[in-house]
């Protein structure tokens, strides 16, 4: 039986200058402060990422993060995908490290 996560993961597919995608799951706690979000790239994988990096990057389209999202959900993880990051993402982030303390 597969491990698949029954919480759904918020995420926005974004694509660097030279075409490399990052998932940026903009609600995702990655640091104590809660001013970076959770990343994953295929080099590289988990990390943090500042929501600046939208400025940065581009919108992904379908078929440039197919193969990212399948990474993904073949780990485990159960997307909702967003065309943008909400603009509450960072407040969200600090209610949810205040629940950790």
């Amino acid at each position: 039986m597969e491990n698949k996560d029954t919480y759904k993961t918020k995420v926005v597919f974004r694509k660097h200058k030279n075409g490399d995608v990052i998932a940026l799951f903009f609600e995702e706690v990655a640091d104590y402060a809660g001013l970076y979000c959770l990343s994953y790239e295929a080099i590289g994988q988990h990390g943090a990422a500042s929501t600046f990096l939208v400025d940065d990057t581009k919108l992904a389209t379908p078929e440039e993060y197919k193969a990212l999202k399948e990474e993904l959900e073949s780990i485990g993880y159960d997307l909702e995908i967003y065309s943008r990051m909400s603009s509450n993402a960072y407040n969200v982030r600090k209610q949810r490290l205040a629940e950790y303390k």
